[in-house]
């Protein structure tokens, strides 16, 4: 008896620079872990000021209100007697950190900086702090006089130690430090360390969550010992959604796990664990005993108060160790549907926009927006009857009655009141792509509209006369590339125009406050090969899909007809891709994977091995030939490879002016965070391609011989 404790970890939804509200989450956070009888806390990565601050982190003002912060929260009713471990960003001897501030009862026992820093991706933590490289050292870190009048300490410790308590050791490793070859908990455990806490900022992509389940289970299993994971949740004002499932695990074995997808605000996960559990696993490995004995020394730092419970037995009895888990994995499908919908959701709601609007042309791409808006919907609709009083205070403001006694009840309704859909014709357009969208309108419940837009084409064409004398002709009539590819991108670039009038004014016809933000549809595979036209509809305010595949899209669509009912949903996936810009005849339908002159799945090959595997021209045909060689000659290959790069390169101007999307995708091409590349390309790389015409050959000359 009396070695059983009850942990906690916080995952809330900051907001980079909201030093209000990200204050009153982390006290509710507080509050709620202790009404479940947790003794120890654990919150995300830098939760005071918000992860995403970027160049702020190179202010003082935000060490100043980060400290501002920290003193309320001390302070507070809250936060007196459990042992709370809280994120912040420190300056110490003019140096910025990124930090773990450890306090009890009023008093700092413990900061302790980031030893490894994130820096790759979509992470520039380098920019902002430095490392500390003083491994098993602390220094004492002179106090604001703010935090000095609640301490009444003058100086703490600062640096690689860890903490005390009467009946256990606690240590923290930052995020990244997981990640790393030689993470710290290893070090830790050999020393005595058996809980580790770890905050964290980790950003949802798909098929990731698998990844960062393993590495905790492995650490655990391999070290003994008890690890909080807390990570933060929802869009803190950048393109990424970090999707909380938080954990806590114990001897390679998962035994909470936070949701990874949700409208809540504040959430709180917590365990009851026997700390004599873990040293029976430790001593059972002999081998690790050896090591233990041999291992360098933590500097500690001391708590007079016990995390276990204390008290006569009555006070505990009923109290016992929380049993493993199954882990909760999303399908690919089910990520798409739920993480782009709570992106939207956070970005709408605090833009303090009155809704959506969204160009619906009646194809796969625009149809994926829309389905993910209605998911949106959906999500809201349940947080309402889940009587979630924040999702209800944001529906009322973003409809425009904050003082009203709106609940949302009805994702269609709530459709029609916040998601506006206009398919925008012209005499290029089928009625096959006209009709989808209108069905899709009416099954979804947004407020949809259709206008022909052909008047305004041709009185841009009738200017153009008047300019220069000349008409343009599409190819099929016999016009020049030139002339067609103008002819589409006019049509292209109305619709983007017509689309923001209508988002500024649409609720102002409905007698309703407030402008709509303009969804694009641009999926990864048409960013990567710039199959766009710049300031088109892919011009918009956000684009949930501007991250994820076609292959993947289609597989989403496919899922949500299955969810919903949605039998309608099969004649999208069954039409092949269209622009619909050019004129239709009978010997010609224009058709997207034909202009391209590659399909969506070999686009996504390639973007793959451009990204992810880290390939130029040469050393993507090189695999290219191990892996396509027994269907297709190797100078088959190169003119894949060839035909990609060039294109690639000719359109990456295009990723400068890219509509901001969701990071979904390990191989996106956004140029304005994860994919930093020039964008004014030699386009005939021929030095490379030229490598790889003389290898083609050579490979084929050797086959024949």
């Amino acid at each position: 008896m009396g070695h059983l404790i009850t942990l906690a970890v916080a995952q809330l939804n900051q907001w980079a620079l909201d030093f209000e509200g990200n204050c009153e989450r982390i006290i509710e956070s507080i509050r709620i872990a202790k009404e479940k009888g947790a003794t120890f806390r654990v919150g995300p990565e830098l939760e005071i000021c918000g992860y995403g601050c970027n160049d702020h982190f190179l202010e003082s003002d935000t060490y100043l209100h980060s400290w501002e912060v920290l003193a309320k929260i001390m302070k507070s009713e809250e936060a007196q007697n459990i042992l709370i471990d809280i994120g912040m960003p420190v300056v110490h001897k003019d140096v910025k950190y990124n930090c773990r501030v450890f306090f009890y009862n009023k008093k700092i026992l413990l900061i302790r900086p980031k030893l490894h820093l994130a820096n790759d991706g979509n992470y520039r933590e380098a920019r902002w702090f430095t490392p500390w490289t003083k491994y098993r050292t602390v220094e004492e870190h002179s106090l604001p006089r703010m935090i000095r009048e609640i301490t009444e300490q003058t100086t703490v410790p600062f640096g690689d130690g860890v903490i005390a308590t009467i009946d256990t050791v606690i240590g923290t490793e930052l995020c990244e430090e997981l990640f790393t070859p030689n993470s710290p908990h290893i070090g830790m455990s050999l020393d005595g360390v058996e809980i580790f806490s770890n905050s964290s900022c980790s950003h949802h992509e798909l098929r990731k969550l698998n990844k960062r389940l393993d590495l905790i289970r492995s650490a655990t299993q391999k070290c003994g010992g008890v690890y909080l994971y807390s990570n933060q949740k929802g869009c803190d004002g950048e393109r990424l959604y970090y999707d909380g499932s938080s954990l806590i695990a114990i001897n390679g074995d998962v035994i909470a796990q936070g949701t990874q997808f949700s409208l809540n605000d504040i959430e709180v996960i917590t365990s009851t664990i026997d700390i004599e559990d873990v040293r029976a696993y430790r001593g059972a490995s002999h081998s690790r005993g050896v090591q233990a004995a041999n291992s360098p020394s933590y500097p500690r730092c001391y708590v007079d108060f016990c995390l276990s419970q204390d008290g006569p037995i009555s006070s505990y009895i009923n109290l016992k160790p929380t049993k493993p888990i199954e882990t909760r994995i999303y399908s690919a499908e089910e990520e798409i549907s739920l993480g782009p919908a709570c992106w939207l959701w956070d970005y709408l709601r605090r833009s303090k926009s009155g809704g959506f609007f969204l160009p619906l042309s009646g194809g796969i791409d625009s149809c994926s927006t829309a389905l993910i808006v209605y998911s949106m919907c959906n999500l809201v609709v349940e947080a309402a009857k889940n009587n979630n009083t924040q999702v209800i205070k944001d529906c009322r403001v973003i409809i425009g009655e904050p003082n009203s006694d709106y609940i949302p009840t009805d994702p269609r309704e709530f459709s029609n009141r916040i998601f506006h859909t206009c398919y925008m014709r012209t005499k290029n357009s089928g009625e096959e792509t006209r009709s989808r969208a209108k069905e899709l309108a009416e099954k979804i419940g947004c407020y949809h509209l259709d206008v022909n837009i052909d008047t305004i084409v041709a009185a841009f064409l009738s200017l153009f006369l008047l300019i220069t004398g000349k008409t343009p002709q599409f190819k099929v009539f016999g016009g020049t590339f030139t002339e067609n590819q103008a002819l589409q991108n006019i049509q292209a670039r109305i619709r983007m125009v017509l689309a923001y009038m209508l988002a500024q004014l649409l609720l102002w016809c409905r007698g309703k406050p407030g402008s709509l933000l303009v969804l694009g549809s641009a999926n990864v595979d048409e960013c990567l090969r710039g199959y766009l036209t710049k300031y088109d509809c892919s011009s918009a305010d956000l684009n949930p899909i501007g991250g994820i595949s076609k292959k993947d899209l289609r597989g989403y669509i496919k899922f949500m007809g299955q969810k919903y009912n949605m039998p309608l949903l099969n004649s999208f996936l069954d039409a092949p891709p269209t622009a619909e810009l050019e004129p239709l005849t009978e010997n010609h339908v224009q058709k997207d994977e034909v202009d391209m002159g590659m399909t969506y799945d070999e686009l996504s090959t390639f973007g793959r091995k451009r990204k992810i595997e880290k390939c130029g021209p040469y050393s993507m045909f090189s695999k290219l030939v191990q892996e396509m060689g027994d269907r297709l000659k190797p100078t088959e290959i190169a003119e894949k490879v060839k035909r990609f790069f060039f294109y690639y390169s000719i359109n990456r101007h295009k990723q400068t002016v890219i509509t901001p999307s969701l990071h979904c995708e390990s191989y996106s091409p956004d140029d304005n965070r994860f994919d930093l590349r020039p964008f004014l390309y030699n386009a005939r790389w021929t030095w490379q391609f030229r490598k790889i015409d003389e290898t083609a050959a050579l490979i084929e000359k050797q086959k024949e011989e």
